[in-house]
């Protein structure tokens, strides 16, 4: 079920979508703030994106940048791409100006579509006439979803990448440096983890006959994530109408549900803590069967408190960018019967996923019930056919349930939003007052963990204004990164190689921490 390799030529996941698409025109299909639109206009919006893309001289395999936010104008987005064979390379609309800019420039993809409003942001108009690409402007019109933005016509002669045979999606992350890369993720990947996911849905298989189904899902990841692209398609190819949230909001959420009575709702951890601090009657959940969650760790107190309060299982699952979504998750079945005596794992394998545990140091093979790094091989991992080590420390029990017990790496994972310190200590050196700085991830009830910094100015510098240095990283960072603590130090504690000591690091700002609140 690959891409097609020439223009016109039709793979059974295009076809799949494009049955799914002509079942019902008339039907619902997305609902966004209470507007809906029908299978058709998805299907028309698509087919005049594909026909645009077409007169552009864009084959299969072209590479089209997309300011992705969670907006009906970008479900056909998707559909167009995914049907044709093009790679969808994301650029998140909701970054900072001068960082989107820099990505714009870096990702040198031949066009990209965006919002009207995105268009005009000043940073992104400049960035993409450094970088000659083509600008499309997405209408809102589902007859008629494009228009070329005046002043950004491209410059064919400065499209050095135009292409990625085989690649359905260009997803933009972080490298171990915190330099932003990109993981390419095959169309055999994406299609195996769309169709396996149709095992977790009781009533549906992977080659079951194309069908409209009842129900709504409401999605709220966001779609410039592999969750919120996953999501839509997951529930296109299962021919579900969709309740599209721009972001997550309790009152939002709340009101989706009452709603639309969904069987199974879902967002991060952190929202359900969110959820929790609401104290949203009981009988407002009253049609969910399970809530799934995933993206970040899981306090399992929290999914007791959830289910003792509202009677709802928390169904979590674990996945990442390079895997196209899950490898390993609960059904509603085990946690019936193993809640209890496997509290805190992420859930078996995934049907097709294999997984063994290593050790970080030899990679010797570990036995049952032992920790260490955790690798997976699965068709809609890497080559589908050797291992690829994680960054993850876990334990795979003798019945197969997965446990995760933090990253070998540094990362900090805030909210089901994934942070690398070096990303952010880069970004603080840039500082003309800065020497040195160093950033660790402080336990946070609500988020799991969020950054915090010390620093250490320059040889007679002035010490920053607080404001000034917030505004200094609020223009360059994703709010997200935002340290939620920032502290000046003589000097950092140190290893005998003069390395900065993560550990020593984390109880000095704790204690900071805690003097300040005091």
């Amino acid at each position: 079920m690959n891409a097609p390799d020439e223009p016109g030529a039709i793979s059974p996941f295009a076809a799949r979508i494009g049955a799914v698409l002509a079942l019902d025109p008339a039907a619902p299909a997305l609902e966004f703030e209470r507007i809906d639109y029908s299978w058709g206009q998805l299907a028309t919006a698509a087919q005049a994106l594909r026909e645009q893309l077409d007169a552009l001289d864009l084959p299969a395999g072209a590479r089209v940048g997309v300011l992705l936010r969670n907006r009906p104008e970008f479900v056909p987005v998707l559909i167009a791409l995914f049907t044709t064979g093009r790679c969808l390379a994301t650029l998140n609309a909701h970054a900072p100006d001068d960082a989107l800019a820099a990505d714009i420039e870096r990702v040198q993809v031949p066009v990209v579509l965006a919002l009207q409003g995105d268009l005009e942001r000043p940073a992104v108009g400049a960035a993409l006439a450094n970088a000659g690409t083509l600008a499309l402007g997405l209408t809102g019109d589902m007859a008629n979803p494009l228009a070329m933005h005046p002043g950004y016509q491209g410059a064919r002669e400065r499209w050095t990448q135009p292409a990625a045979p085989g690649i359905a999606v260009e997803m933009l992350t972080s490298g171990t440096t915190g330099t932003p890369k990109r993981i390419p993720l095959p169309y055999r990947n994406l299609e195996r983890a769309l169709l396996s996911a149709a095992s977790y849905e009781k009533g549906r298989r992977e080659n079951d006959a194309p069908r409209l189904r009842g129900g709504v899902q409401v999605v709220s990841a966001p779609m410039a994530h592999i969750a919120g692209v996953t999501a839509v398609m997951n529930n296109l190819l299962a021919g579900r109408r969709i309740c599209l949230l721009e972001r997550f909001t309790v009152e939002g959420f709340r009101d989706a549900v009452v709603r639309h009575r969904p069987k199974v709702a879902g967002a991060p951890p952190s929202a359900l803590r969110m959820i929790m601090d609401a104290d949203i009657p009981k009988e407002d959940f009253a049609s969910l069967l399970a809530y799934r969650t995933g993206t970040a760790p899981l306090d399992p107190a929290l999914a007791d408190a959830f289910y003792e309060r509202y009677g709802i299982p928390v169904l979590q699952n674990y996945g990442a960018t390079e895997f196209a979504g899950g490898a390993a998750g609960w059904t509603l079945d085990d946690f019936k019967a193993h809640w209890r005596d496997k509290r805190g794992s992420v859930g078996r394998l995934n049907r097709g996923i294999e997984a063994r545990i290593v050790d970080p140091g030899n990679g010797a093979v570990l036995a049952a019930g032992e920790e260490g790094l955790l690798e997976l091989r699965g068709e809609n991992i890497g080559d589908g056919r050797d291992f690829v080590r994680t960054t993850d420390l876990a334990v795979l029990d003798a019945d197969g349930f997965l446990f995760i017990k933090g990253r070998h790496d540094n990362a900090i994972i805030r909210g089901g939003f994934k942070i690398l310190p070096g990303a952010l200590v880069e970004v603080l050196e840039q500082h003309p007052a800065i020497r040195e700085a160093g950033v660790v991830g402080m336990d946070d009830a609500r988020l799991g963990q969020v950054p915090a910094a010390a620093y250490v100015l320059k040889a007679s510098a002035v010490p920053p204004d607080p404001d000034e240095l917030e505004e200094f990283l609020r223009a360059r960072l994703l709010p997200y990164q935002l340290p939620v603590f920032l502290h000046a130090v003589d000097d950092f504690p140190r290893t005998p190689s003069m390395k900065i000591s993560q550990p020593a690091l984390r109880a000095l700002l704790a204690e900071a921490m805690a003097a300040q609140d005091s």
